[in-house]
């Protein structure tokens, strides 16, 4: 086995100025042929090293991951609030957010070594909130999987079946997502017609996959290693079901 990176440049859609966007594709080249692909959604503070080691690990469980920019241009940023700006402004037009994701799942499906028929998303933080966005637009991707994502309905999106299977990871003390968002979530996922899942992670706050979240430091967030290993191995079990 041996793992290969090559970075991806592709265009927005409908006219989208946000770009160049600049992804990351991860693959095992000791595997034959076209196989399953996997976006995944960085969260605020854009695409970096925590996104790339995901991406390289699910190609080394076999699928080709795309580590995506929804930001535009590669652009990252070690402020919290410059962080934050970027992300604010995103979460204001989440049309533009899905129409990126969408972008991203349309680069992937073109690449040589990916089935088009089967690609899956997953997502952290607000990257969980832009998988599920791109479920919301009806696009037919097979799955998508939030961890610690934020949950609350787009206004945006199209009143139109959910075809994607969706499970959302979640810390029970987040305080991003506190138990009437997770109920509203289900319900909108019921109505819409998806077929979801929930995984919620008792005594877990915000952020519980990332080793830089000092629990403590900030309340209702913090790194949890029980929940980040149940909750990749819930991921792995699903994309086994739905990528097949």
């Amino acid at each position: 086995m041996a793992l290969q990176r090559k970075e991806i440049r592709y265009d927005g859609l409908n006219g989208d100025t946000g770009g160049p966007f600049i992804g990351s594709l991860h693959w095992d080249d000791a595997l034959d042929g076209p196989r399953p692909g996997v976006l995944v959604a960085h969260a605020f503070s854009g695409r970096k090293m925590f996104e790339e080691q995901r991406a390289q690990e699910l190609a080394a469980l076999g699928y080709v991951g795309f580590a995506v920019d929804y930001y535009g241009q590669g652009w990252t940023t070690d402020d919290p609030a410059e962080a934050h700006a970027a992300k604010d402004r995103l979460d204001k037009d989440r049309a533009t957010l899905a129409a990126r994701m969408e972008a991203a799942f349309k680069a992937l499906a073109t690449q040589e070594l990916v089935n088009e028929d089967l690609i899956a998303g997953i997502g952290y933080c607000f990257g969980g909130k832009a998988v599920l966005d791109l479920a919301r637009q009806g696009v037919d991707i097979k799955g998508v999987v939030s961890f610690h994502g934020i949950l609350d309905r787009a206004e945006t999106a199209p009143d139109v079946k959910i075809p994607a299977e969706v499970l959302a990871l979640h810390g029970w003390d987040d305080p991003l997502a506190r138990p009437e968002s997770v109920l509203a979530f289900g319900q909108e996922m019921t109505e819409r017609g998806a077929r979801w899942q929930l995984h919620a992670y008792g005594h877990t706050g915000h952020a519980f996959t990332n080793p830089a979240a000092k629990p403590g430091a900030q309340p209702g967030f913090g790194f949890d290693v029980k929940a980040t290993a149940r909750s990749w191995r819930a991921m792995v079990d699903f994309l086994a079901e739905v990528l097949r």
